[in-house]
């Protein structure tokens, strides 16, 4: 009898309601082992074993292969900070890894990134590279600094206008004076400002400048920009600097002109094996041929443009000041008489 009511309370307990403890949870066991952490991994696409670490040259070209080919905004932006460093720690006299020749190509359409950390690190890093083997590459820098200037996002127009300021100091002979450096820049700054006159009539408009939205503080610095670049193409040296020269090397005089030319493929301009160049391609190598080109081509805009501005006051038309004095003294001397007909 003891078992049979036994068997039946234990039945019942299947369907009694059992009264939990408020605020006490259950006691885990003496064996019990917690499973629920989670460890870091850090997952390697290809990882070779080597017992040879590899030379500094593979490890930067490396390194330039990731910032130019990674998909990774986080990976191109170490890359380049990683060549930044590289370079900076190097010594005075040594020679780079690899040539300017290769670095730019490789390396200057990434001011088209979308990746504003990007684009900071790779000004950084070109503020490293000799400047004597900048000129050659100017065409090809400037394909995509016009690219830049003229490109919808405003964040990426405020860092052309800065790449083309470090080409301007360190190249500025051959910024103005390479294939399309002089006009198609100066089409860029207008598309960019709004300043470009409607084909077909000489009134001005200000319909680019709408297209790219408002350019708020950053429309100052592109007129100051503008300055630079046609002080640098229309201001001539000064004389002081030139009877100097010639001072040093009395009783010789203009020894420089006769001289070998020192930069490379310096008869480019008559383009005589290459193929027929439009206007805006052309080479402009003369002061003068540059002041004929504004001139006839971006002056009439420039100066429309610079009436509004003033108007504007404030910092926008301080800088409009700046713009008119580079304006009066790369036109000066100009005699609007065009010799080329």
């Amino acid at each position: 009898m003891g078992s049979s009511a036994r068997k039946k309370k234990e039945k019942k307990k299947d369907f009694q309601k059992t009264k939990l403890k408020v605020g006490k949870a259950k006691q885990k066991a003496d064996n019990f082992t917690d499973t629920s952490f989670k460890s870091k991994s850090i997952t390697v696409n290809q990882q070779s074993l080597t017992t040879t670490a590899p030379s500094s040259f593979s490890q930067f070209s490396h390194y330039v292969s990731l910032a130019s080919s990674s998909k990774s905004d986080t990976q191109r932006k170490d890359a380049l900070s990683y060549l930044t460093t590289q370079l900076s720690s190097q010594p005075v006299n040594a020679s780079m890894p690899l040539p300017t020749a290769i670095l730019l190509p490789k390396l200057i359409p990434l001011i088209l990134d979308g990746s504003p950390a990007v684009r900071t690190q790779l000004l950084k890093f070109l503020r490293l590279l000799p400047p004597a083997e900048v000129g050659d590459r100017a065409e090809q820098s400037l394909l995509y600094t016009r690219a830049g200037m003229t490109h919808l996002s405003a964040p990426i127009r405020v860092d052309a206008l800065a790449l083309l300021e470090w080409l301007l100091e360190v190249a500025q002979e051959d910024i103005v004076t390479c294939p399309g450096g002089w006009v198609k820049t100066l089409k860029s700054f207008m598309s960019m400002m709004g300043w470009a006159s409607s084909s077909g009539s000489t009134k001005w408009t200000s319909a680019s400048r709408a297209s790219f939205g408002k350019a708020g503080k950053a429309f100052p610095r592109q007129i100051v920009m503008l300055a630079k670049f046609l002080r640098a193409g229309l201001v001539e040296e000064s004389p002081e600097s030139l009877t100097s020269t010639s001072n040093t090397l009395f009783p010789l005089c203009d020894v420089e002109v006769h001289m070998i030319p020192a930069r490379s493929n310096a008869f480019a301009h008559l383009d005589l094996f290459g193929s027929s160049r439009d206007e805006e391609g052309e080479m402009y190598i003369d002061r003068e041929d540059r002041q004929r080109v504004f001139a006839t081509k971006f002056q009439p805009a420039v100066m429309e443009g610079l009436e509004n501005v003033k108007k504007e006051a404030g910092e926008a038309g301080r800088a409009a000041a700046i713009l008119s004095k580079a304006l009066r003294e790369g036109m000066v001397d100009y005699s609007g008489i065009d010799d080329t007909q």
